[in-house]
């Protein structure tokens, strides 16, 4: 186990000596972008199941959140107060958000999955702010102690973990648009046309959509990429903006122990606004895509009521 920023890391040590054997001074660097191991048990049925530092985040974070809600759930009460009030409130206003877009009848079979997702990033984005989280684990000496391998690492610092919960939403909007429409139905929504047309101009207008229904699947295709690159790129980019911060003076000693702490301080306001926008963008995001393939017939038929 790692000692509070004083675990030498036996690799990290011998890349100083080399480094040092050659005459030049280790070169420092930043967060890295990817999540490092720290852990490799072999379990039965399974065999070697690496976990790294994001993973053990991530399972705080689900912990976390499934303890408020037994603790707000407890004793429920007709006049909420305390932790079921709040729990309450936030369930209520994003129900009624996403409600105004996706319709009375979908919010009900999709809401279970864009609360879930708001309510984990969040929680994931603001625990990676905890002071310690990336900076105790193990390392090496230089001008300081300089950590480079993090027992733990923000949730949604990783890239694993935001494709994971981007291809989970692309498998489940699949699943709702072929309830919603049926295999032909969601045919015709990529390439059918759209619009009254007739006479030559109908004809013209079928190749049209036919052919942009080729760029809608690509578009699909790309979705969960852009998803999982958008938030990954921020969360990635806030902790490596507050390690700069962190390290932005060095000498003497004293003055790189205060600043270190003092300098970061107006950004992890900045990156508290930053986790919530992002959780919202997400969830956001997915919601405008599922109501972009489900929703369509019910706008037919209302608009053809008036």
């Amino acid at each position: 186990m790692p000692n509070l920023g004083r675990c030498a890391d036996s690799a990290a040590a011998g890349v100083q000596a080399e480094t040092s054997a050659q005459g030049t001074e280790p070169e420092e660097h930043g967060l890295s972008p990817n999540a490092l191991e720290i852990w490799n048990p072999s379990l039965p049925l399974i065999g070697h199941f690496p976990i790294t530092n994001s993973m053990l985040v991530s399972w705080i974070v689900a912990l976390g959140v499934i303890a408020f809600a037994r603790i707000a759930t407890r004793n429920m009460k007709l006049v909420p107060e305390g932790a079921q009030n709040f729990l309450e409130w936030m369930v209520e206003s994003l129900y009624t958000f996403i409600e105004g877009i996706i319709g009375a009848d979908l919010v009900k079979k999709t809401f279970w999955f864009f609360i879930t997702i708001f309510i984990f990033i969040l929680f994931s984005n603001w625990l990676g702010l905890v002071p310690g989280v990336g900076t105790i684990g193990w390392g090496h000496e230089t001008h300081g102690f300089t950590v480079t391998r993090p027992l733990l690492r923000g949730g949604n610092a990783d890239l694993n973990m935001t494709f994971a919960m981007a291809a989970i939403f692309m498998v489940l909007w699949l699943f709702w648009a072929l309830r919603s429409n049926g295999i032909w139905g969601f045919t015709l929504h990529l390439f059918g046309p759209k619009g009254e047309s007739t006479g030559f101009i109908k004809y013209m207008m079928i190749v049209v959509f036919f052919l942009v229904g080729f760029l809608e699947v690509i578009s699909i295709g790309f979705r969960p990429i852009s998803l999982s690159f958008r938030l990954y790129g921020n969360v990635f980019a806030g902790e490596s903006l507050l390690e700069a911060m962190s390290n932005t003076v060095q000498h003497p000693a004293w003055a790189r122990a205060m600043f270190s702490v003092l300098i970061p301080v107006p950004f992890y306001f900045l990156e508290l606004l930053i986790g919530l926008v992002q959780a919202f963008v997400f969830m956001l995001l997915t919601t405008v895509f599922t109501a972009l393939i489900c929703t369509h017939e019910e706008e037919h038929a209302t608009a053809a009521q008036h």
